[in-house]
């Protein structure tokens, strides 16, 4: 089936559910008793895609666009917009973002093309007569870990940056050090403070070099879960529980799964 029959297919489930015969449920919602349920088929979409399970992910994508046509199908219903006016500015909104692609400017690296995106986007709002801050559109409620991301790459964007890696590597220095001076201190507040500017500035490091902090960690937490899943499966082998083994024993199980678990 074409894509243009199959979304027209789940706007008719859409309409059919929000119809005089539908769902008690699905008609008493709004878009914004839907907000949840959009993060929550989000989160289920990125987990698929980082398991590399794709046809979970299949199945989560389908979730998601349900979701967006939902709610758009309720803006429509209140005289508000059409999903058609979504995709129709967004489209015009990719093609004057990539004037790269779509036209014949020439950009020499990607630190330049992500320089002359934030001056796109400045321009925009300019013209509807607005004066944008930098961080104006960057959503209050992203983790923290991938909100800091996003700071520092859009603080990149306007220049505002450490000029070289090694003056970056520096600032981490002397954020631990600082760090460290924290714990000597004894001061509670400080610690937090101290422990969570360190931790902002690896997350600059890492995207300097590439290396987006919130999928580095998670990375982290998967392979942590694989090999304490793997010290249980070795500890049940022995007729044991690991919650009854010293930490030296546990050290020893841990080392082996190590050697057998990525």
């Amino acid at each position: 089936m074409e894509t243009g029959k199959t979304l027209a297919r789940l706007q008719s489930v859409i309409e059919t559910l929000l119809g005089p015969d539908g769902c008690p449920w699905d008609k008493e919602q709004t878009p914004l008793t839907l907000c949840d349920y959009v993060i929550e088929e989000a989160f289920e979409l990125v987990e698929a895609i980082r398991s590399g399970d794709a046809e979970e992910a299949r199945e989560e994508i389908g979730d998601v666009l349900f979701l967006l046509l939902f709610i758009a199908e309720l803006y429509k219903r209140d005289g508000r917009f059409e999903f058609r006016e979504s995709i129709e500015e967004t489209a015009a909104k990719m093609i004057r973002r990539h004037p790269h692609v779509f036209s014949d400017l020439q950009v020499e690296n990607q630190e330049e093309l992500l320089r002359n995106w934030e001056n796109i986007k400045r321009g925009e709002k300019q013209a509807e007569g607005e004066r944008k801050r930098v961080f104006q559109s960057l959503p209050k409620g992203l983790p923290p870990l991938l909100r800091a991301y996003r700071i520092h790459s859009k603080a990149a964007r306007v220049g505002f940056t450490w000029n070289d890696e090694t003056s970056a590597d520096a600032q981490l220095t002397s954020e631990w050090d600082e760090w460290r001076q924290a714990l000597a201190s004894g001061d509670a507040e400080r610690q937090q403070e101290e422990f969570g500017d360190y931790l902002f500035m690896l997350t600059e490091i890492g995207r300097r070099r590439g290396i987006k902090a919130n999928a580095a960690l998670d990375g982290a937490n998967r392979k942590f879960l694989r090999r304490f899943e793997a010290m249980e499966d070795m500890a049940r082998e022995q007729g044991t529980d690991l919650a009854d083994m010293d930490l030296e024993t546990m050290n020893a199980l841990w080392a082996q799964a190590k050697l057998t678990t990525k």
